[in-house]
């Protein structure tokens, strides 16, 4: 939240959490993932976007957590980037 009568911006906001373990309810290996994300870079998503459908579509937080690495690094090996 911002200060009133400054131009000061508050600290206020949501954080990712601190522990880096998979989360209980994700029924998706690492592999599963990997596939998932080749498949929506073919279709032209950007890695931001790839992150946003996972989330919201399949119930993945966050995919470096589980697969131990980030999106665009798994692109680049797939040789899509």
């Amino acid at each position: 939240m911002a200060r009133m009568h400054s131009g000061a911006k508050g600290k206020s906001g949501s954080k990712k959490p601190i522990k880096k373990t998979q989360p209980s309810w994700v029924r998706y290996t690492p592999k599963e993932i990997e596939l998932l994300i080749v498949k929506l870079a073919k279709e032209g998503c950007t890695a931001s976007k790839i992150g946003l459908y996972l989330r919201d579509t399949y119930g993945i937080p966050d995919v470096r957590s589980i697969t131990h690495k980030k999106i665009a690094q798994i692109l680049r090996e797939k040789n899509i980037s």
